[in-house]
């Protein structure tokens, strides 16, 4: 009988469910973790960091989360404890080894011609095909073992690893400034005492406009008040949504988590007669409350230089003053992934060109790259929710339940996804976006289950899809 062996890299929200899923199904799935447990990024934020979604969106399906959780948007710290709960709920620390780093991953088995059809049958395993993960063991005293596996799943996320750091000019850049310059992630990983210690009294220049810029400029706001205000200087200005706001007195699960909803969106490679404006949600509270104080103050400009004294914006000639600057500009995230494949062939193919993105049918597969799957990596209004979803969807595909359909049609779906987020969400970012159901409907239709989840035609149009109306995929 030929082998099956899964192996998971990452124990962060998607490695967790892919782990429990592939067991669900008779797999005995092998985790590798860099860190000392689960939980991913969420082990490495800001004191003030909470969710971004009310929780109803943000839970597994079938584990909600206690009664004793409260609020609407739980703090960090009870995630992190809704996240080892769950993985000691189904046993899944069983099958995870901590502290392990995979330094690469290499398919070998067949010529590299043959590597990318997907054995011709769209099957997700294939007799004598295998991948090599080198792993480091910190430890035990940093050795570095091999191991094998039919089925590789890469749930590495994109927003830590390789922190995205513009380039400047000679004598315009960091080593021009008399201050402290740092990264966001480099904060992160800072206890929450060194980190208030660090911007206790200094004026903090945060570069970026995302829910790590406003999570940092909030923090700076709570720390330093009006005396030495944080200024976040962005290139474009977001529409950024209180958690409390309720348009027309409606949930904001009721404007994007509805088929009426996305009746007026644009699908990837559909036609409508509707577009929609794309909105960053960043539902941070009293964040509006420190910009009306002065705590926190908001500048726009397309490009900066460093001087000694801060930051010279453009078109301005006198400096903004700053003691620390931090980046909060995102990662390389495309990059993060390439670098986990040691065949060159396997690298360009997950890159793509520089501004694509990561080219995945049903944001899961690389129809040229056999017997492998990345989870974690296109984002969602609730991530949570969508990977679940794809491991669900994996689970059954591992099972053999449904076979992919061949490259052709594979490439020609990725087409359409590439143009809708292009158009939608913004060059070389993945994110579903506005269109869950949708998408989710696609995966339904894959595994043979019905997408439509409600009873009846009203509910089916306007009352919100969530993790539970899936819970028995």
């Amino acid at each position: 009988m030929d082998e099956k062996r899964v192996a998971i890299v990452g124990a962060g929200i998607s490695g967790l469910l892919a782990c429990k899923y592939a067991a669900a199904k008779g797999f005995t799935p092998v985790v590798f973790e860099e860190q000392d447990k689960v939980g991913g990024l969420w082990n490495h934020t800001l004191e003030s960091t909470t969710l971004q979604v009310p929780k109803q969106l943000y839970e597994f399906s079938d584990f909600p989360w206690p009664s004793s959780v409260k609020e609407l948007l739980p703090h960090n710290t009870q995630l992190t404890q809704y996240l080892q709960s769950y993985a000691q709920k189904f046993q899944l620390l069983q099958y995870v080894n901590f502290n392990s780093t995979v330094i690469d991953v290499d398919y070998v088995g067949e010529s590299e011609e043959e590597m990318n059809c997907w054995g011709g049958d769209g099957k997700a395993f294939r007799s004598k095909r295998k991948w090599i993960l080198k792993v480091s063991h910190s430890g035990d005293h940093g050795s570095i073992k091999e191991y094998e596996a039919e089925f590789l799943v890469l749930c590495i996320g994109k927003f830590s690893g390789l922190p995205n750091i513009p380039e400047f000019a000679p004598g315009y850049g960091s080593d021009a400034f008399s201050g402290k310059v740092m990264h966001s992630m480099d904060l992160a990983k800072m206890e929450n005492a060194a980190a208030a210690k660090l911007i206790k009294g200094k004026r903090v220049v945060v570069i970026g406009s995302g829910k790590s810029a406003v999570d940092i400029a909030y923090e700076c706001a709570n720390l330093n008040g009006r005396d030495n205000p944080c200024t976040m200087v962005q290139r474009r200005i977001h529409w950024m949504i209180p958690h409390d706001a309720q348009p027309w007195g409606l949930s904001f699960s009721f404007l994007f988590f509805t088929r009426f909803a996305e009746l007026m969106l644009h699908k990837p490679g559909q036609g409508s007669l509707f577009t929609a404006a794309t909105i960053l949600l960043t539902p941070l509270p009293n964040f509006y409350d420190r910009v009306e104080d002065g705590s926190i103050l908001m500048k726009k400009s397309k490009s900066f230089t460093f001087c000694k004294e801060g930051v010279i914006l453009e078109g301005e000639a006198v400096p903004l003053q700053a003691d620390v600057v931090i980046f909060a500009t995102g990662y390389k995230g495309k990059e993060k992934l390439k670098n986990m494949f040691a065949s060159p062939t396997f690298q360009n193919y997950i890159y793509g060109s520089p501004n694509s993105i990561v080219p995945l049918y049903r944001q899961m597969i690389h129809p040229r790259i056999p017997q492998l799957a990345v989870i974690g990596y296109t984002e969602s209004l609730s991530c949570l929710f969508t990977f679940e979803m794809r491991c669900k969807w994996l689970s059954h595909f591992l099972d053999g339940e449904f076979r992919l359909p061949n490259i052709r049609e594979m490439e020609k779906e990725m087409e359409g996804w590439e143009k809708y987020m292009k158009r939608y969400a913004g060059k070389g970012r993945s994110c579903i976006g506005g269109v869950p159901i949708w998408y989710n409907d696609q995966l339904c239709r894959d595994i043979g289950s019905a997408p439509k989840r409600k009873n009846g035609f009203i509910s089916e149009l306007f009352q919100p899809y969530g993790p539970p109306d899936y819970h028995h995929l």
